[in-house]
């Protein structure tokens, strides 16, 4: 397993933003420098130039510079944001490295399936719906992941247009309350996929677990939950992919006291014990 680390903040519509760098940066400095890429991000805000994302120049940047990150390389890579932007080069690439048959896993509290507008909106609430192939040009699946593949999990704030496209193209959703025992491996298993690619925003988590959370949303999963929901599903279905995305620490002098919990979760994604493909 490979770490490409990506301080990017600019998909993100908060005024604390910058902070996602220092997490990044933080989660990096206890993983294996022989197996980690640190992927350089513009100090610049960037501009929408007329798309409806919010800083595309600098998040398409961003985003190519990623693919070229994972490009030539096999083995499976977890990205480390920054914001939740980061996915959507990771989740491309192993779309285009496997044979067709990902489920895309997004353990997050919001769907990020929002609509672009003609007001300019931030990356972050609308990846998901990108990686859907509904995104900009320069910022949209290529090639696309197919909604029966998707899984949101954990989620408990959904915008009206987020429902929309969840009613419209029957995707498959599990609140808090339904997850455990082994039930997000089990709707991975009903897409028919043969391997899976894990998107986990901290958020996800109840704010109980973790203070570095920029948007915290109560009634969220307990770490042991997720870890637990995390182990079984690797253990099924081989990893294509990952992403760890939103840590956002007061300051880089508080970010230790929260690694703990990352660092299970990275544990629980990379647990040595993968599957074989499925057949």
């Amino acid at each position: 397993m490979r770490f490409v680390v990506v301080p990017q903040w600019q998909g993100s519509g908060s005024s604390r933003a910058m902070r996602l760098s220092d997490g990044a940066l933080a989660i990096m400095g206890d993983l294996p420098s022989a197996k980690t890429t640190l992927v350089d991000v513009p100090l610049g805000a960037g501009e929408a130039l007329g798309t409806g994302v919010a800083r595309f120049s600098s998040l398409r940047q961003v985003h190519d510079r990623i693919r070229m990150a994972l490009a030539g390389d096999p083995e499976p890579a977890v990205l480390i944001g920054g914001d939740c932007g980061v996915e959507l080069a990771g989740v491309e690439h192993a779309l285009a490295t496997g044979d067709g048959r990902l489920a895309v896993v997004w353990l997050d509290a919001h769907p990020d399936l929002g609509a672009l507008g003609s007001a300019p909106r931030a990356f972050c609430g609308t990846v998901a719906r990108a990686i859907l192939g509904e995104g900009a040009d320069g910022l949209s699946g290529e090639p696309a992941l197919s909604p029966d593949r998707f899984v949101a999990a954990g989620v408990r704030l959904i915008d009206d247009d987020e429902q929309d496209y969840l009613d419209a193209h029957d995707v498959r959703l599990l609140r808090v309350p339904e997850l455990g025992d082994g039930a997000l491996a089990e709707q991975v298993a009903a897409t028919g996929a043969t391997s899976v690619y894990v998107h986990v925003d901290l958020d996800v988590l109840d704010p109980g677990q973790l203070e570095g959370i920029g948007d915290p949303q109560p009634f969220g999963l307990e770490l042991p939950a997720l870890v637990a929901e995390l182990k079984a599903l690797v253990a099924r279905f081989p990893l294509a992919g990952a992403g760890i995305a939103m840590f956002s620490p007061e300051s880089p002098e508080a970010a230790p006291g929260d690694l703990p919990t990352v660092l299970r979760i990275l544990s629980a994604l990379t647990s040595p014990a993968q599957p074989r493909a499925v057949a």
